[in-house]
């Protein structure tokens, strides 16, 4: 598939991911706790949210690690006959 044609494994940009919206949901329960002043309400904001952005940014790291523009070319494994020359 197209999208998964990058640099990176899956699990990577599944950990990745991960972590990201651990520090992110941190942040959108705090702010939602400094607007609604309910930790209830905090919760389900952030509860809810984490696991959709989980999913955009997993697609939006594989997309950015199919796009060549940028990125500086992998090297070539040692033993390909096309490093020799």
């Amino acid at each position: 598939m197209l999208l998964f044609r990058g640099r990176e494994t899956h699990s990577r940009s599944l950990i990745k991911g991960i972590s990201w919206r651990v520090l992110g949901s941190i942040d959108t329960f705090l702010l939602s706790l400094l607007f609604t002043s309910s930790a209830k309400a905090a919760g389900a904001i952030a509860g809810t949210e984490v696991i959709t952005k989980v999913l955009l940014y997993y697609f939006h790291e594989r997309v950015w690690a199919s796009i060549g523009w940028g990125a500086s070319p992998a090297p070539p494994p040692p033993d390909d006959p096309a490093a020799m020359i």
